[in-house]
């Protein structure tokens, strides 16, 4: 049987804490058009006006958690990586990032030079977006074909309800509930609301009313990362046994003026410091590893922001990371692409 591999994609990471490191980075990740989805001209000029600053600022934030090893995110996705690799035994498990090193194009070449012909790639979103998910496998799509690569891939699909991920997700966080806890926020990364419209197949679904993402269902929901948060959240919040006053959803790491999805994390962090909740737990699912977003983000500048409105204890969950079941859990999920890949095949 021929050898088929496993490739990891994650977003990535600057190759260091030096300011033209993160420039240089920067520069990659907010010049993709699935990011910032403007025309070119514009999205120069919007990215040219973002690195005069931000540069700085985010070296700075990312020497605060930066392991010796290197980039948190880099370090536990190539943790990940060898954590799969005794469950995956029809090939090697690669990893590559979408940004920066290891790079998607040199991990590719590498697999058509060694003889591979199949790979399973999966992106480690758990759910759908442009800016994540599209960018991953249209990058994938255009080196093999840029480069004629005799490389046939089959897609991990958003796994934001699939019960491996939301029973690893349970496992994650019991030990932090069963501490006792006044409420837990659910924090995923923010989109602009725009990208959601764009993607509504209706035309006139999401974000019409409050109920849109309870209600979505088919291609809807399929392309509405809200709505797949949302269904996430449920799924865990029903496993775990909590009720619905225990639990509430957000969404952080705003960037520029347009209207990204609500309710704002820094928003719900002083609401409900105000509400009286002392003791608060955070989970961040949208992220299967520990990066700036949850580390610098919450674990230091949310955890201030919430002591100073009047909160007493922030304590930050860790991401799936490489616990046990989690990288059980993924590797059923890649075993179930492989399978449903060769069965369509024949």
């Amino acid at each position: 049987m021929a050898e088929q591999a496993l490739l990891l994609v994650n977003l990535g990471s600057p190759a260091s804490t030096e300011v033209a490191d993160v420039r240089r980075y920067l520069n990659q990740f907010l010049m993709d058009p699935y990011v910032i989805d403007l025309p070119w001209p514009l999205r120069r000029l919007l990215v040219t006006l973002i690195l005069a600053r931000r540069p700085a600022e985010s070296a700075h934030a990312y020497a605060s958690i930066w392991w010796p090893e290197g980039s948190p995110l880099s370090v536990l996705s190539r943790r990940l990586q060898e954590a799969l690799q005794p469950l995956w035994v029809d090939g090697p498990v690669e990893l590559a990032m979408r940004y920066g090193d290891p790079s998607l194009e040199n991990v590719l070449l590498d697999l058509a030079r060694r003889g591979i012909g199949q790979a399973v790639l999966a992106p480690l979103y758990p759910h759908f977006a442009d800016s994540t998910t599209t960018t991953a496998i249209q990058q994938a799509r255009q080196i093999v074909s840029r480069h004629g690569l005799a490389l046939q891939l089959s897609i991990l699909e958003p796994f934001y309800e699939q019960p491996p991920y939301l029973d690893a997700l349970v496992a994650s966080a019991q030990p932090y509930l069963q501490q006792g806890f006044d409420h837990l926020l659910l924090s995923y990364h923010g989109l602009p609301e725009r990208h959601l419209r764009k993607r509504d197949p209706s035309g006139g679904h999401c974000l019409q009313d409050t109920d849109c993402c309870a209600r979505a269902e088919g291609e809807v929901l399929a392309q509405c990362y809200r709505a797949q948060c949302y269904r996430t959240s449920t799924g865990f919040a029903r496993r775990a046994g909590l009720r619905p006053e225990q639990w509430s959803v957000a969404f952080q790491s705003r960037l520029g003026r347009a209207k990204w999805i609500e309710p704002y994390t820094d928003a719900r962090l002083d609401e409900l410091a105000r509400q009286g909740v002392k003791k608060l737990l955070v989970m961040c699912p949208s992220f299967v590893a520990d990066c700036i977003e949850t580390l610098e983000e919450i674990g230091i500048r949310g955890r201030e922001q919430f002591l100073a409105a009047g909160g007493e204890e922030l304590i930050l969950v860790p991401c799936l990371n490489t616990q046990e079941s989690w990288v059980q859990a993924l590797a059923i999920l890649c075993r179930q692409t492989s399978r449903e890949f060769a069965r369509q095949a024949t």
